[in-house]
């Protein structure tokens, strides 16, 4: 996704994946994510933290944002204004029902005023979960491929997924090689993420 804004303070790209970041520390880091099953958060928290830096850091309208992130300008709307007292309430525990507020929004705005209050939004170009550097690239191949495959009835078998993630190439390997080697059904999004890691790695 190419966006091209002039923010205040620095590359809109950089500033969202940092917000994105750590929205993931907020919610106890990316190995809790994976231990919850929680992991089909990932693209709503990306799609959050694009739209909380656009309405911020490039005075971008409702509309705007839409048009930018192939979103609704109700859904911006609803991720920009979403109280984030209430989403950290309700992710404690401390609230029996589901707010209406929209949850990703939520964790978005808490991130990125404590990167905003602390100057880290515009620092460097670091990302940072859980106190390690690691590579944006390693979460944001997980964020296209969970995407893509939103919707789709797990278990699944691999001519679903490949229909799905066709034409990806993650790491300078083909979706399509990588599918070939994984054992299926694929039971959830968690195990199709952790088979292309391994892939990935060997």
């Amino acid at each position: 996704m190419e966006v091209i804004a002039k923010p205040k303070g620095g590359n809109i790209d950089k500033m969202a994946e940092k917000v994105f970041m750590e929205s993931i520390n907020i919610l106890g880091g990316l190995k809790k994510l994976v231990q919850y099953r929680n992991l089909t958060w990932l693209p709503s928290l990306a799609e959050a933290a694009y739209v909380v830096v656009l309405k911020n850091e490039a005075a971008k309208t409702y509309k705007e944002i839409a048009e930018i992130l192939g979103i609704t300008e109700t859904t911006a709307r609803n991720i920009a204004t979403a109280d984030e007292e209430k989403v950290i309430e309700y992710i404690e525990g401390e609230l029996e029902e589901r707010p209406k507020e929209h949850i990703a929004g939520g964790i978005a705005k808490l991130a990125y005023k404590k990167l905003k209050e602390s100057g880290k939004l515009y620092e460097g170009d670091e990302v940072v979960i859980g106190g390690e550097e690691i590579e944006v690239l390693d979460i944001d191949w997980a964020v296209h491929v969970l995407a893509k495959i939103k919707g789709v009835d797990f278990p699944a078998n691999k001519d679903v997924l490949e229909e799905r993630l066709k034409g990806m190439v993650i790491k300078g390997k083909r979706i399509e090689d990588i599918l070939e080697k994984l054992e299926y059904p694929i039971k959830s999004p968690a195990e199709l993420l952790h088979g292309i890691k391994v892939n990935l790695e060997s």
